[in-house]
């Protein structure tokens, strides 16, 4: 059974890449990898306690269709939200992925 009639917001995945700045430093920029098809909810209160009890904040699960090419440190972008993914898990039988995610609030939005 596939989830995909289940994923019905398209996100936008970007992720921070660094270079060189020719000085001896570098610099950091976000690099947009493509979209996915995505379900975004809130995750249960036991997952936020869970989250809290390793000192992190999850305040969103996307759930994503196990091809979906989303890593940990990855800003996923769609729908005037912008979520930084904190984790990504698989259950078992591999029919999806979720990633676990923290809603970023941007000043003046």
């Amino acid at each position: 059974m596939s989830i995909g009639r289940w994923l019905t917001r398209t996100l936008e995945v970007w992720r921070e890449t660094t270079t060189d700045d020719g000085y001896g430093g570098q610099e950091s920029t976000w690099v947009r990898q493509g979209e996915v098809r995505g379900k975004v909810d809130q995750p249960s209160a036991s997952d936020r306690m869970l989250a809290q009890q390793a000192g992190a904040e999850h305040t969103h699960d996307v759930f994503l269709l196990p091809t979906a090419d989303v890593q940990r440190g990855d800003e996923l972008r769609g729908g005037g939200q912008v979520l930084d993914v904190r984790s990504v898990v698989e259950p078992s039988s591999t029919r999806y992925r979720k990633a676990e995610c923290r809603l970023i609030q941007r000043q003046g939005g």
